[in-house]
């Protein structure tokens, strides 16, 4: 029994020593992760920074080639000359951009309305930005037969540096010009509207030479291998939330990619409408092109490493003195899943609650319209386990009784260990017969505990995937519901509160099992450390909703045995 007993405290502090070491972790990341490069964002009205000679957008890699779009015959094409240095910003309530005018890609884009962190609530977050702790921008432009993009990035002109809606416009439109010798003039166009983290790319062209012209819109994002910069702020253990490229098929509405399955097996297929997308915690960036024509999406890995997701048009075609446009749209924000659903179908899939979506989708849902009513997470939270709690009320008094029956017994079950002690056989055989006697279910207090972990689970989900939980606060030292609490005062509740349940439980009757089951609420408050405060905030309700039930159920019972 001591050697049990040591083994048992040996791997408890083994566990404790691997959970301390995930925090070292954690904390380390976190601070890696969360450092920024200077922005190439500036207030309006202040210098634009350029980039530097060296940095450019792009590697000879980075473009689809014509293979990736329609078959068509090659024709030569002068090589525009690429000149790095200038940057455009454009500034919305809602995005903050960079785009590079060697081939007017985005280079940077914060969300004003979402603090890279609380105590720094002027400082927004970074989705795409191109510096040396990461690179992930959004592509665009014309390669094929005779695209601008074919043999190198068209540097393009604006009539400003720095565009920025006004407090009475409902829509800013931001325009690159660029032409040649031929008579090729192209305009790439930029729609931004208030409110809304969805984008109008467009390409309107005029060809204004002698010969027929035609090229393919492609439309990508690249992303090197970093961990997102959330990735160390979710707070929980185990269930990691995704990042790497999605789009959707008509036989599978949400395939995944992590960066490895695309250095793997690269996809591509040719697929009606659709959309690509790059996914991390809370946010995503994805290219929709028109939901009316087939494109080809792919993925792949350069050999330098960066993660490639795009699509690749039909061509346009113009004869001389003809114009013509082509476009895609562009969302880079939250994955708020009622909007992405507008959008485009299937695209509110980003929001990925795992294999038990069915359970967390209504679960949010609810959570969504208590939170109408309260105005605060936390609160609508708590109502919400007393909701779930209530739907659960007859399974849980099933088990309680259960349990309350078995602790009344337990004298009997006592008598009956002691009286066969030499004979497990027999001991089983009279336990059995004492069970059937008194009409207890031995394992009715385990299921319905069982039925109840997929909603556990479930919810663990929808407050992990839930940008709406991001950075919400709930009371006093809680800021934020989807972090562990700084103080782990609801994580030490969470595991008084499992003990207490535990002295209304009858002890297992091998003394090494109730020896282990004394220890399980010390183990569960070290995991629920780095839980989501929110998650832990359920479940120390449940334990005091279900705590208050099993008292009364037991009281019941034992009342009821002592008049008989």
């Amino acid at each position: 029994m001591d050697l049990q007993r040591s083994l048992l405290i040996g791997a408890i502090a083994v566990l404790s020593f691997m959970l301390l070491t995930k925090w070292v972790d954690f904390k380390d990341d976190r601070t890696s992760a969360l450092t920024q490069e200077s922005t190439r964002l500036t207030a309006p009205g202040s210098p634009t920074p350029d980039l530097p000679a060296s940095e450019s957008t792009q590697t000879g890699e980075d473009l689809p080639s014509v293979a990736d779009s329609v078959p068509q015959a090659a024709s030569p094409t002068d090589p525009v000359i690429s000149n790095s240095g200038r940057i455009v910003q454009i500034h919305t309530d809602v995005l903050q951009l960079a785009i590079d005018l060697e081939g007017g890609d985005i280079i940077e884009l914060t969300l004003p309305a979402y603090p890279a962190q609380l105590d720094s609530p002027d400082v927004p977050y970074v989705l795409l930005e191109q510096n040396a702790t990461r690179t992930y921008i959004a592509q665009s432009g014309l390669i094929g037969t005779n695209g601008i993009d074919k043999n190198g990035r068209p540097t393009y002109a604006t009539a400003s540096s720095i565009y920025k809606l006004a407090d009475d416009q409902q829509e800013l439109v931001v325009e690159l010009q660029w032409k040649d010798d031929t008579g090729i003039e192209v305009t790439k166009r930029f729609t931004l509207r208030r409110g809304d983290y969805l984008i109008s790319v467009d390409f309107l062209v005029n060809n204004g030479s002698s010969g027929r012209w035609q090229a393919n819109l492609f439309g990508q994002l690249k992303r090197d291998s970093s961990p997102a910069p959330s990735a160390s702020s979710s707070g929980g253990m185990g269930l990691n939330p995704f990042l790497g490229a999605a789009t959707t098929q008509p036989d599978d509405h949400f395939t995944k990619f992590t960066f490895a399955d695309m250095a793997e097996e690269p996809f591509k297929a040719t697929l009606p409408g659709g959309w690509i997308a790059i996914i991390q915690h809370y946010f995503l960036s994805a290219w929709i092109p028109d939901a009316g024509q087939s494109h080809n999406y792919s993925t792949r890995v350069t050999s330098g490493g960066f993660n490639i997701a795009g699509f690749t048009s039909p061509p346009l075609v113009l004869d001389p003195g003809q114009q013509g446009e082509v476009g895609a749209q562009f969302y880079a924000g939250p994955k708020d899943q009622y909007r992405l659903k507008e959008i485009s179908p299937y695209l509110d899939l980003s929001v990925d609650y795992g294999w038990l979506w069915w359970i967390a989708q209504p679960l949010f849902w609810l959570l969504t319209k208590i939170h109408a009513l309260v105005g605060n997470w936390g609160v609508a939270i708590i109502l919400l386990t007393v909701l779930i709690k209530a739907a659960f009320f007859k399974l849980s008094a099933t088990s309680y009784k259960s349990m309350a029956n078995m602790r009344r017994v337990q004298p009997k079950m006592q008598d009956i260990r002691e009286q066969y002690a030499d004979d497990k056989q027999k001991q089983s055989q009279a336990m059995m017969e004492l069970y059937r006697k008194e009409k207890i279910n031995p394992m009715g207090g385990c299921l319905p505990i069982l039925v109840q972990m997929p909603v556990f689970i479930a919810l663990y989900w929808t407050l992990m995937e839930s940008v709406e939980l991001r950075q919400a606060p709930f009371i006093l030292w809680i800021k934020d519901l989807s972090v562990m609490d700084p103080y782990f005062v609801l994580p030490l509740l969470m595991g008084a509160s499992m003990f207490c349940m535990q002295l209304l439980n009858p002890p297992p009757p091998d003394p090494m099992q109730a020896k282990i089951m004394k220890w399980m609420p010390v183990v569960f408050t070290f995991f629920f450390l780095w839980f989501p405060a929110g998650l832990v905030l359920y479940w120390v309700v449940n334990n005091l909703l279900s705590m208050a039930q099993q008292y009364v159920i037991t009281k019941q019972i034992e009342a009821g045995a002592a008049k008989s």
